[in-house]
């Protein structure tokens, strides 16, 4: 089970949409298990504003990512948290999940 230390803090991201403004540090977490090698997020008042997968299947991640920017981060983990990928233990989902309850720690 990964932890806090595969979680590095210090980038800054500012967000542009068109009807909100974030100005969010960007976390990287570096996933076990899977096919995607990094993972950067950025959480604002408690909603994932902002999610990056470098590897991994680019349609999948590009639609999950599309499906919870936005969303409470205890929404996104109740949803993904378990989900696997073919045979492995853990999935791409699962480890962002891994990330986003090490960020709220």
């Amino acid at each position: 089970m990964e932890n806090i230390e595969n979680i590095n803090r210090g980038s800054k991201i500012i967000i542009l949409k068109s009807e909100n403004t974030y100005s969010a540090d960007v976390e990287t977490f570096i996933p076990q298990g899977v096919c995607s090698t990094m993972i950067n997020f950025a959480v604002e008042d408690g909603k994932l504003v902002y999610v990056d997968f470098t590897g991994g299947c680019p349609g999948n991640l590009k639609a999950i990512s599309a499906l919870i920017t936005d969303m409470p981060v205890q929404e996104i983990v109740g949803k993904l948290k378990g989900i696997t990928c073919g045979n492995k233990s853990t999935s791409c989902a699962d480890q962002l999940c891994k990330a986003l309850d090490g960020y709220m720690k």
